[in-house]
């Protein structure tokens, strides 16, 4: 078989350099000769032949035979082919089997269960969010606010015979409604092709493909776009720790090991039932590279969640002994995913600065979104920020215990300041906390109804006055009581129900409402997320009250009090110190009725005394009411008030000495 070359691009795909592959590699619309048709190209190194078949030529595996070019590529080029024609690639190997493979660079797939590939062009669309994209490069997100509402496509709403609607129909209610509750960005759960609903999204199989379960890439081009024009980001998750065992798929995708690691002890996931990218090839690299680069420039994406970094860079992740491989140098590292990770968001921030890179990763790997520097294990794996997994753990520990309990689990709630600013972290509330009998946000809390929509409340402002950016699974912000399910949509339901019950729900809805307002309004919650300059303790240590207070700042010395009391006890007569002498006027209150509340605690500003607490001079005497958060801010400044000194006290005069009278003589 005749080979010729393909340069430049072949050689920086073989050779780890590619960051675009997708466009030489896949299927694209082409003229040869004067005909139209579409070219296509894949990466079938160990095959002994290739064909493209699809609905064009009746499936026929043999009807229309690509050539070899050199890097184990091979091309194809088809006339007469329309958009939507759908097709795989038999892939011949040299044992005789013959595969029918999805193609990994397709722009557009078939909704499942059906499984070829779609021809699609992704020129045309015609963008409107130019206003977005040049406020995102003019405003990096470190000291701005950042509120992500994590969203499932499938299940947010549907239709009311429970059927997915699509991404325009979703966009008309999501847009509108994220705008009015006052979140920066959303997340959407992989929205890259994948076979089984159940996976949301992580056993993926198209790596340039939106899922056609919502429509066409055009479609999620306008979702994205009309997210933007209301001023809302856009974060996708995605997945290249490993991928699913379909046959159609990337799974050994000529017969043999392709695109994951040969030896089992590197390049499976027994526990999930998936296979490990092999990070050191260099093919597999470019395959990567380009999807990451893909979503931020085709689709204008604001940043990447990338999932389970944690799994990629362990070699002895989730694999008991004799199970795994240690390294070169005998430890349990995966080097070679290390350096991908590290020149994976190299890549990423030379082209886009002023994008996201976040790594859910799990352990306490250290400089995870530190520059990546010298490289290797001395240098920062180059996210610009990684999820608070730790925090989050504690927090859900913490909620969770009966009252009486928390004192005896006081650190939960102030372990995270110990190192709250070695990394740039986001406070996770995931969707992997509200499934798998794990509870509702809600449900998580303890008491009675009324104590759980207090501890929702009460909570959720420690969440968005804890330093770090903020993330919450949809469902939340309404009182869900049911866990998340992938297959059924939310209960909004529970905010039209005309009684008591339905009251609490849009009560608490409209709490979320406005402190996520308050949020935005004040950068002294969010402009010093990533230092100490923004963030003091004032009390720390009262595990017996399960109350906590704290200082946020912002650059110019402004400054907020938080007060947590995480018990049903009213905390009257509450005394903490304070930065300032003035008048403290609580600007926010769990207990406002408006949210479901009582309306206990401080209505008029609170006068500082010269009464030292919490090693401060100043001080204020606070009424705390059960289960409430609230934020206090001097309103007004005056003279220290010290106590007066007592007068001293006079010295008596010393008497006059007695003198005796003599009679005259």
């Amino acid at each position: 078989m005749p080979h010729t070359k393909l340069s430049p691009a072949v050689d920086a795909f073989v050779n780890g350099q590619a960051v675009r592959a997708q466009e030489f590699l896949g299927s694209h619309p082409a003229v040869r000769d004067g005909q139209a048709g579409w070219l296509f190209r894949v990466w079938a190194p160990h095959a002994a032949s290739v064909s493209v078949m699809g609905d064009f030529n009746g499936w026929d595996a043999d009807s229309h035979p690509m050539t070899a070019l050199e890097g184990g590529v091979w091309e194809a080029f088809i006339p007469g082919l329309q958009v939507y024609d759908s097709y795989k690639y038999a892939i011949h190997t040299t044992e005789g089997e013959v595969l029918a493979k999805a193609d990994p660079y397709a722009f557009h797939a078939e909704t499942r269960p059906g499984t070829a590939s779609k021809l699609y062009d992704l020129s045309g669309y015609q963008w409107g969010d130019q206003s977005w994209m040049d406020y995102r490069k003019a405003n990096p997100i470190y000291q701005k606010p950042l509120n992500i509402y994590e969203v499932h496509l499938g299940s947010w709403r549907r239709t009311g015979d429970d059927e997915m609607l699509s991404y325009r129909d979703i966009g008309k209610y999501l847009v509108p409604y994220v705008k009015e509750m006052g979140f920066t960005h959303v997340e959407l759960l992989p929205v890259t092709e994948h076979p089984l609903d159940a996976s949301w999204g992580y056993q993926c199989t198209g790596y340039f493909a939106a899922t056609s379960r919502f429509g066409t890439p055009h479609d999620f081009m306008w979702l994205v776009d009309q997210l933007h024009q209301a001023g809302i980001g856009v974060i996708l998750d995605w997945v290249p720790a490993h991928f699913p065992k379909d046959a159609f798929g990337l799974y050994e995708f000529d017969g043999q090991p392709c695109y994951e690691y040969a030896d089992p002890r590197k390049g499976e996931h027994a526990d999930w039932g998936t296979r490990v990218f092999d990070y050191g090839r260099n093919e597999v690299r470019s395959f990567l590279y380009s999807s990451a680069l893909f979503w931020l420039e085709q689709y204008h994406i604001d940043g990447l969640r990338v999932d389970a970094v944690a799994s990629m860079l362990y070699l002895d992740y989730g694999r008991q002994d004799g199970e795994w491989v240690p390294n070169v140098f005998g430890g349990h590292e995966n080097l070679e995913a290390v350096e991908f990770l590290q020149k994976l968001n190299t890549h990423i921030f030379t082209a886009h600065p002023d994008v996201m890179m976040i790594a859910e990763e799990s352990t306490a790997w250290p400089r995870v979104s530190h520059p990546v520097g010298k490289g290797g294990l001395d240098g920062g794996l180059g996210f610009n920020m990684k999820w608070n997994m730790g925090w989050m753990n504690d927090i859900l520990h913490y909620i969770k215990l009966d009252p009486y309990f928390r004192q005896f689990n006081h650190h939960d709630i102030t372990f995270s300041l110990m190192y709250a600013f070695s990394e740039n972290f986001v406070l996770p509330l995931s969707h992997d906390e509200v499934v798998h009998m794990k509870g509702s946000l809600l449900n998580k809390m303890p008491g009675t109804d009324e104590e759980k929509y207090a501890g929702v409340r009460a909570f959720y402002t420690y969440m968005l006055t804890h330093p770090g950016k903020k993330l919450l699974m949809m469902g939340s912000e309404f009182g869900q009581w049911n866990e998340w399910h992938y297959e059924h949509s939310l209960d909004w339901h529970l905010l039209e129900m005309d009684n008591e019950d339905g009251e609490r729900h849009r009560k608490l809805h409209a709490f979320f409402k406005a402190i996520n307002a308050f949020y935005l309004a004040h950068k002294e919650l969010w402009e010093l997320d990533f230092s100490w300059e923004g963030f003091e303790w004032i009390e720390a240590d009262d595990h017996q009250a399960n109350t906590i207070a704290f200082l946020r700042k912002d650059s110019k010395g402004d400054t907020l009090v938080t007060v947590c009391n995480f018990s049903p006890v009213d905390r009257t007569g509450y005394t903490i110190g304070v930065p300032v002498a003035g008048a403290y006027s609580c600007v926010f209150s769990t207990d406002d009725p408006a949210f479901g509340g009582e309306g206990r605690g401080d209505t008029e500003p609170v006068k500082s005394q010269y009464n030292p607490c919490h090693g401060r001079e100043q001080s204020i005497t606070l009424r705390l009411p059960p289960m409430s958060a609230a934020i206090y801010k001097c309103t007004r400044k005056f003279p220290p008030r010290r106590k007066k000194a007592a007068a001293p006290v006079k010295a008596a005069k010393p008497a006059k000495p007695a003198t005796k009278r003599t009679k005259k003589a």
